[in-house]
């Protein structure tokens, strides 16, 4: 094999379905410069000798079933810059580092990966992002990863790491995403936290810290992904100087033993996520944080005296029954009522002072010219005039879908390019304005096989637009649901289909950082290109419409009713879960062709609990599925991927969110299930054959 690949360079297969061992020769004698095999089905072990040729760059090898070691030449090869072994299952040790001064990237998560980290990682020192997240190390955290000057995301989370690691950390000025949760490390937080001025993400939860809460940690003031610090034995009070966080989206201090009042947070008007349940924290809830009373579950329970007050017309503080009102609890006094009232008071300074920020900068805006346009990526005002003419000023003919936030119109420009352009407007265009075109600046520069790709974003004061690649089949929707003569879709390609969407979303759940959750997973934002490969749409758009400045104009409520998770009718916050719950939905619109709300169904039902019922009732999976497939798979081995996924369908929209599988189970899942048979519950199952003897004739 080594003679017939002497000049072999580059080797990209990523994205497919191959299966089989990857030959323990590969790589002998071949000048190897990047291999990318992520996302196929390779089994056995890594060959040793992918780096004998002392060229290799990028070594992808992610989302397979590889075990056994990892190979000594990972950390011995001199122009290595790029690993990616992550979610496989290798065990054992993590070699010792020898030569690695370009190593820029290691990603070796989520394998069984036990020992100690080598101390020897600490020569690496160009090395810019480390994730061994989900695997079994343990030990300390070595000193000498303070030696890593040009660290910028360290993800150690959910292993068995011990001691006290975090002065180590402090040296990592750079640093931008900090991930040790779920671990055992301990010593406190330490002042020196202060030094890590550039983080944007801090998560600690899960660990034995204990002592108190630095008032180094308000001096983080670029935090605004997420600061975790739930379940650590912290006490005391939350200190007054993390008032100045008010960029910081996500805030978990639950499970503590922290006290004393909320004041510090009332100026944190960025958050969609808090959970504070669990403490021994009192007095009234910050206005500001009113939102989250009625959250299921609350972020609040666990603290009898914390207390709420609510105006009699204020509908958010209606159906709140952890919180009791500040005016029931007299032990509180008349001290407890200036306090009150000087929150209060602040409150409404605040909002003065907001108010009048607003005011002064509408005012500056309508000093520019009526049409200016600000360009986001490149010729912005060239092609706003070819969308503007191939569009006819965006008349109606051209519109090829609507949504929630605007209007998706087909352009063909003078030089052939076609485009999906989606006009925001009303609040939704306020996305483009200020920090957020630094966010879709970010999107924009995501790549994945089954991601739409966003090329451009061209604005406008009265109206934006976000032009994307067209996709020549439309939407899942229209597939499925189209008012056009129903097309056959033969089982191999819903399957493909359905295992493209969960790459996608499994990409954007663990692969983006931070994580990016769609919060609108549905048939009519996946997208379908000339070969039906499934594309997902308007990924990162519910999180941008939450950080803008017309997030508090609009309820907070992203989604469509039908795939909107139970719990999402409760709260206000995200979470991965709630992707997966309407990417299940998704699963059993494919495999019965009904809509979410097919209107066949009774009022109040919606296919989830269409499907559970029906199957409760000892019916057989034929009397659910779609007949046509029910024609095409009865009697073949295809029945049985169908009830496969069927049952991966079942999980994914489980009521209790914390059942459901992460996007990653659910590939591989999809994956084995052309080889494994996953049977339903036996009510389901029973009298297949008949039933298929019955739909066949």
């Amino acid at each position: 094999m080594s003679a017939e690949l002497k000049h072999l360079k580059f080797v990209k297969l990523q994205d497919n379905l191959f299966t089989g061992v990857i030959p323990p020769g590969f790589g002998i004698n071949s000048p190897l410069v990047e291999i990318d095999f992520t996302n196929n089905r390779f089994v056995g072990g890594i060959p040793p000798n992918i780096c004998s040729g002392k060229r290799l760059t990028a070594w992808n090898l992610g989302h397979n079933f590889l075990n056994g070691t990892i190979p000594f030449t990972v950390a011995s090869c001199p122009s290595l810059e790029r690993v990616r072994l992550h979610n496989n299952n290798l065990s054992g040790q993590v070699p010792q580092f020898r030569d690695c001064a370009n190593l820029r990237y290691i990603d070796l998560s989520h394998n069984s990966l036990s020992g100690h980290i080598p101390a020897s990682l600490g020569r690496c020192a160009n090395i810019t992002a480390i994730n061994w997240s989900q695997n079994k190390l343990g030990g300390p955290i070595p000193p000498e990863l303070g030696q890593l000057v040009k660290l910028e995301s360290l993800d150690l989370s959910h292993n068995s790491l011990e001691g006290s690691a975090l002065t180590t950390v402090c040296k990592l000025e750079f640093m931008l995403n900090l991930r040790l949760q779920g671990n055992r490390l301990s010593g406190g937080i330490p002042d020196c936290i202060s030094q890590l001025h550039g983080l944007v993400e801090l998560q600690l939860g899960g660990n034995v810290l204990g002592g108190h809460l630095p008032s180094a940690l308000g001096t983080l003031k670029r935090l605004s992904t997420a600061l975790n610090l739930s379940s650590n034995g912290l006490e005391g009070s939350i200190p007054s100087q993390l008032r100045f966080l008010v960029d910081l989206a996500s805030l978990d201090l639950s499970g503590n033993n922290l006290s004393g009042d909320l004041a510090p947070l009332g100026s944190l008007h960025a958050l969609y996520t808090l959970n504070l349940s669990n403490n021994r924290f009192s007095g009234p809830v910050p206005e500001n944080l009113v939102q989250f009373i009625n959250s299921t579950p609350s972020p609040f329970s666990g603290n009898s005296d914390l207390c709420v007050s609510c105006h009699d017309d204020d509908s958010s503080c209606k159906g709140a029954n952890v919180l009791e009102p500040c005016s029931s609890l007299r032990r509180r006094g008349v001290h407890g009522r200036v306090k009150i009232a000087m929150i209060c008071l602040g409150s409404v300074f605040v909002g003065a002072f907001l108010i009048l920020c607003i005011f002064l900068k509408y005012r500056g805006s309508k000093t520019k010219p009526e049409g200016e346009l600000n360009p986001f990526f490149g010729e912005s005002s060239s092609k706003l005039n070819e969308v503007l003419e191939s569009t006819e000023n965006f008349d109606d003919k051209y519109i090829i879908g609507t949504g929630g936030q605007g209007t998706v119109y087909k352009a063909t420009l003078r030089s052939g390019e076609v485009y999906a352009v989606k006009k925001l407007v009303g609040h939704a265009h306020k996305i483009l304005h200020g920090s957020m075109i630094r966010e879709m600046n970010t999107l924009g520069q995501i790549r994945h096989r089954n991601l739409v790709k966003l090329k451009d974003v061209l604005f406008r004061r009265e109206y934006g637009l976000i032009l994307y690649e067209f996709m020549d089949n439309g939407s899942l929707y229209d597939v499925l649901h189209g008012t056009e003569a129903a097309p056959v879709l033969e089982w191999r390609t819903r399957y493909d289909i359905a295992l493209g969407t969960a790459h996608g979303l499994a990409y954007l759940h663990n692969d983006c950082h931070p994580a990016i959750i769609h919060r609108d997973i549905k048939p009519k934002n996946i997208l379908l290109d000339k070969d039906m490969v499934p594309h997902i749409s308007d990924f990162g758009i519910a999180k941008l419409i939450d950080l803008s400045p017309a997030a508090s104009e609009t309820t907070g409520i992203v989604g469509t009713v039908g795939y909107m998770a139970p719990e999402m009718a409760f709260s206000t916050r995200s979470t991965i879960e709630f992707d997966v719950y309407s990417y299940g939905v998704v699963l059993l619109e494919l495999i019965t062709r009904k809509m979410a709300l097919d209107p066949s169904f009774p009022h109040d039902v919606d296919l989830v609990s269409w499907v559970s019922s029906t199957l409760n009732e000892g019916n057989v999976i034929e009397s659910v599925c779609d007949p046509a497939l029910m024609r095409e798979v009865c009697g073949t081995a295809e029945l049985e991927e169908v009830c496969s996924v069927l049952s991966i369908a079942l999980r994914c929209t489980a009521e209790d969110a914390r059942q459901r599988p992460s996007m990653m189970d659910v590939v591989k899942e999809l994956t084995r299930a052309r080889h494994d048979v996953v049977s339903l519950p036996k009510q389901a199952m029973s009298g297949s054959s008949s039933s298929c003897q019955n739909l066949a004739t």
